[in-house]
């Protein structure tokens, strides 16, 4: 899977490594639900984080499609909002 952090690159992770993203997709899920804008800025980070340590970063000439486009980690609780699904911002 081909994830892109806006404004940054392309990702790509594994199937083993969207366990780990998923868990981290559901804390901030929960914080964006609560509405706590603090858990929530930890959430989008530590999900970003991940994403930049578990992924192999694509070259920035490479062009590929991306699976799955996450903001950037200056993306506001209700920009999230707009984006979460059921699942989150990764289904799955």
């Amino acid at each position: 899977m081909i994830m892109r952090i806006l404004g940054e690159g392309q990702y790509e992770i594994t199937d083993e490594q969207l366990t780990r993203l998923n868990e981290l997709d559901s804390d901030l899920q929960s914080a964006a639900d609560a509405g706590d804008e603090s858990a929530f800025t930890a959430a989008l980070s530590a999900l970003l984080d991940a994403v930049r340590s578990l992924g192999t970063p694509l070259p920035d000439d490479r062009i590929t499609p991306s699976d799955l486009v996450l903001p950037d980690g200056d993306t506001s609780l209700r920009q999230v909002r707009e984006l979460l699904s059921d699942e989150g911002l990764i289904p799955g």
